[in-house]
C-alpha cells in the first residue's frame, strides 16, 4: 500500500475517533443537570407514591405529609445527601387525597422548608380492579417548549376547569401519560428541564407522570435517571425486570408501556415474551397500550414505508399488535407523527395500508354520537388506534391512511375518560376546542371471538 493511502486511512481512523470520544463527552455531559426541579409524582398505587425533585444544593431531603394541608402528621427522609431526590412513600391509604411538604438540610446548615401549601397535594389510585372513574391525558411528543407546547396545555386545564368531575381539585386528572419525546431536540438533561418540567410543573406536582421513551429521548442518557418505572410491578401489573418496559393498574384499567426505541420487538424478545405472559395474567376490564412508533400513520412519518424510522413502524404493525389484539386491547397511544390521527375500531390489520379489507373495520360510524360496541375482552373484538404526536409541534403529511376515521394537521391533546364500562376519548386542540371524540361501551356477555385468517 502507498504510503499516501495510509495516511489518508489513519487520517479518516483519527477523525473517527475523536469524534467518537467528542460524541461520548457530549452524551456524557448532556446527562447532568445543575438546578432546582420542581416536585414529580410517579409510580402511583394505592398504598404508595413515589416523590422526586432536585436541589441547587446538595442536602438532606425530608417530605412530611398528611391527610390535610394543616396536619402533616408522617414524614420520611433520606438516608444521604444528594441533589437529585426520591422518596417512595408508602402504607398510603387508597383513593386518598395527602398533602405533602418537602424540606432541605444541606450538610452543616439549618433545615428549610423548600415546597409547602395548600398547592401540594396528590390522589392514590383506588384498589386494583375496582371500577371507579378514570380521567388520564396524553400529551404527544410534548417536549418543545414555545407557544404551541404553552397553549396545547392551558387549553387542556382550561377545558379540565369547565368540565370538573365532583368533588376534585384542579387539575381534575389521575394520571398523565405521554406518547414521548419529551425532551427536544436532543434529550439532554437540561432540555428536560426546559421543555418537560418547567413547562409542565403546576401538573406534575399533583398528577404521578408516565413517560413513554422516544427517539430524541434517547440521544443523551437522562431518561432513564430522571424518571422512576416499576420493575417489580410496584404499581401493578406483571414485573418486567426492565425500566424499559412495563405495566401498571388503575382502577380496572391495564396499562401496557412499551420501548419501541430501544426494545427489540422481534418475536421471542424478552420484551415480547413478557408482554404475552402480562397480558395472559391481566384480569382487569380495560387494556390501554402505550408507545411512541404507531403501526397506522400518513403523517409527518409514513407507516407503509419500511425504512421509516428505521423499520420499527412496521415491526409494531407486524409483531407487537396481534399481540394486543388477541388479548383483547382497547385503546393504543402513539406519537412519533406530529399530528393528530384516530383509526376506526380495528382489527387483524397488520400490513400496509393497501392491504387494509372491509371486513378490518368492525365499526365504520365515529363512534361519537352511537358508541363504538365490544363484548368484554374477547379476542379480536377491536382496537382503536391513536397517534397524538402535535402537542408541541405539527408537521406536514398527506393524512390519507384508509384505516383512520379522523386525521388532522392541529395540535393539541388527548383526554380519555373511563367509567365503569364506558371510554370517552376527546381530542382537545389548542384553541380548546373538541374537534374529535368517540366512546367504547363493553357489552354485558361473549361475542364471537374470530382470529384473523
Amino acid at each position: 500500500m502507498k504510503v499516501w493511502v495510509k495516511r489518508i486511512a489513519l487520517g479518516i481512523l483519527a477523525l473517527a475517533l475523536i469524534y467518537a470520544v467528542g460524541r461520548f463527552i457530549d452524551v456524557y455531559l448532556g446527562s447532568f443537570y445543575s438546578g432546582e426541579r420542581a416536585p414529580y409524582l410517579m409510580m402511583p398505587a394505592p398504598h404508595a407514591m413515589t416523590l422526586r425533585w432536585q436541589t441547587l444544593e446538595p442536602g438532606r431531603g425530608r417530605v412530611r405529609f398528611g391527610r390535610t394541608a394543616g396536619k402533616l402528621d408522617q414524614q420520611l427522609t433520606e438516608t444521604s445527601v444528594a441533589e437529585e431526590h426520591e422518596l417512595r412513600l408508602q402504607k398510603l391509604e387508597p383513593a386518598t387525597r395527602y398533602y405533602y411538604q418537602i424540606e432541605n438540610q444541606p450538610a452543616g446548615k439549618p433545615e428549610k422548608i423548600i415546597y409547602s401549601g395548600k398547592d401540594y397535594w396528590f390522589v392514590t389510585p383506588p384498589r386494583s380492579g375496582q371500577a371507579a372513574p378514570v380521567r388520564f391525558a396524553v400529551l404527544g411528543d410534548p417536549g418543545k417548549a414555545g407557544v404551541v407546547q404553552t397553549e396545547v396545555r392551558d387549553a387542556l386545564l382550561d377545558w379540565l376547569k369547565k368540565n370538573p368531575r365532583p368533588r376534585r381539585l384542579q387539575p381534575d386528572l389521575d394520571l398523565l401519560l405521554t406518547t414521548g419525546d419529551n425532551a427536544y431536540r436532543s434529550g439532554s438533561n437540561k432540555q428536560f428541564q426546559q421543555g418537560f418540567f418547567s413547562p409542565y410543573e403546576r401538573i406534575l406536582k399533583n398528577v404521578p407522570v408516565w413517560p413513554v421513551y422516544g427517539n430524541h429521548d434517547a440521544r443523551r442518557w437522562a431518561f432513564f435517571d430522571i424518571f422512576s418505572f416499576p420493575t417489580q410491578a410496584e404499581s401493578g401489573g406483571l414485573a418486567s425486570n426492565a425500566e424499559h418496559y412495563y405495566s401498571f393498574d388503575y382502577a380496572n384499567v391495564h396499562f401496557i408501556m412499551l420501548d419501541t426505541q430501544a426494545g427489540s420487538m422481534k418475536v421471542g424478545s424478552d420484551m415480547l415474551d413478557w408482554l404475552k405472559r402480562d397480558l395472559a395474567a391481566t384480569r382487569q376490564d380495560w387494556i390501554v397500550a402505550a408507545f411512541h412508533h404507531p403501526p397506522y400513520s400518513h403523517g409527518s412519518h409514513n407507516s407503509d414505508e419500511h425504512r421509516d424510522s428505521g423499520g420499527r413502524m412496521t415491526r409494531v404493525r407486524e409483531n407487537v399488535l396481534p399481540m394486543l389484539e388477541a388479548a383483547g386491547a382497547d385503546l393504543v397511544l402513539s406519537g412519533h407523527s406530529h399530528m393528530y390521527e384516530r383509526s376506526y375500531l380495528l382489527r387483524c390489520h397488520y400490513a400496509d395500508s393497501d392491504n387494509l379489507q372491509e371486513n378490518m373495520l368492525l365499526d365504520k360510524t365515529s363512534g361519537r354520537e352511537t358508541p363504538y360496541k365490544k363484548p368484554g375482552r374477547d379476542a379480536y373484538s377491536g382496537t382503536v388506534y391513536t397517534v397524538i404526536g402535535s402537542s408541541a409541534k405539527t408537521n406536514d403529511g398527506s393524512l390519507d391512511h384508509p384505516a383512520m376515521a379522523v386525521s388532522l394537521a392541529e395540535a393539541g391533546s388527548v383526554l380519555v375518560d373511563i367509567d365503569n364500562q364506558i371510554m370517552t376519548v376527546r381530542f382537545i386542540t389548542q384553541q380548546g376546542r373538541v374537534v374529535d371524540q368517540f366512546s367504547i361501551q363493553k357489552t354485558a356477555g361473549r361475542g364471537q371471538a374470530i382470529p384473523c385468517s
